[in-house]
């Protein structure tokens, strides 16, 4: 988050040093149309590109309304893919294929999430995480913050594979970009007579899955693929995404490194850390009985890419 902040501190100073800049005109230009009735048409297009890049999405659409000559650059894919690997953090991905960088970039920063669709009557607060990047289609999901020592197979049941782990492999995850945020919502049907509370959610999405109209709609929702249940004392809420084939890289290790943003034992507040390949999160819990945690996941249809996955953590 201090990460965030700083970026934002940077971002004020580069557009206070760009405030004043004149637009880019000859000499020669002003010179010879110096009347009343001059009109400005003269600009340099890779300027204003470069310019661009210094802005966020939201002045850079205010350029855009200035005449149709600013309309015409600052919608070009190219201001949109910068801007948007950019405030996501995410290092720029070689093959990259998004059809509509200014769409993804609203979806991602227009201040929606996936309560903000359906169950709105269920939410209660949430917090943006970051973006991670799946370069490959596997993904081993934990209510653990390490890697365990025997990764489960590809053609293991998934469901008896939570119930007796808490963790389990996925297959078939979209390739992307990929956001994440912490979710509290109010307890859903979860058939514990006794549960009154709240619910902790690490909710995860490919960043196209807003620009879809299947998922507006609610014709693509999440389905539970297990449940692991613990019956005694919970030190901690916890649950985490990792792309296999990136297990051992250093942006994964600063993940699992949970010293270093867990806090404290009386530290009550949610945290969250985030690699490249790997997002995580962590609340420590007073006394109690036990914990559930459920692992769930939407698809683009029946059989479809996984688009979105949820942990979520409730107390027995």
């Amino acid at each position: 988050m201090e990460g965030g902040r700083e970026m934002q501190r940077s971002t004020k100073r580069r557009r206070s040093a760009i405030a004043a800049c004149t637009s880019p005109r000859s000499a020669t230009f002003l010179t010879a149309h110096s009347s009343s009735s001059m009109v400005f048409t003269w600009y340099e297009e890779d300027a204003w590109t470069e310019v661009a890049k210094f802005l966020d999405g939201r002045y850079i659409a205010r350029l855009g309304v200035v005449n149709k000559w600013f309309h015409r650059v600052m919608t070009q894919d190219l201001i949109w893919k910068y801007a948007t690997l950019r405030d996501l953090q995410i290092p720029e991905q070689q093959g990259e294929a998004y059809c509509k960088w200014k769409k993804l970039y609203t979806s991602a920063f227009d201040g929606s999430h996936s309560y903000s669709f359906r169950q709105q009557e269920k939410h209660i607060d949430w917090m943006r995480i970051g973006a991670f990047y799946f370069q490959s289609s596997t993904a081993l999901l934990s209510e653990h913050l390490e890697i365990p020592k025997r990764i489960p197979k590809c053609d293991e049941n998934l469901e008896n594979t939570i119930e007796h782990s808490g963790i389990c492999l996925l297959t078939n995850v979209k390739i992307g970009i990929w956001l994440a945020d912490l979710q509290l919502v109010r307890c859903p049907v979860c058939n514990l007579n006794t549960c009154e509370g709240t619910m902790q959610t690490l909710d995860a999405r490919h960043s196209e899955l807003f620009l879809h109209d299947e998922f507006k709609s609610g014709k693509w929702d999440f389905e539970d693929i297990g449940v692991h249940r613990v019956d005694s004392h919970c030190n901690a809420a916890a649950g985490a995404l990792f792309e296999v084939e990136h297990l051992k890289s250093t942006s994964t290790a600063s993940v699992m490194d949970t010293k270093s943003w867990i806090g404290q034992t009386n530290d009550w507040q949610p945290k969250a850390r985030i690699g490249h390949h790997a997002v995580a999160v962590n609340t420590n819990l007073q006394p109690n009985e036990g914990i559930n945690v459920k692992f769930q996941v939407m698809r683009d249809g029946i059989g479809g890419e996984i688009i979105g996955i949820r942990i979520s953590q409730q107390l027995l």
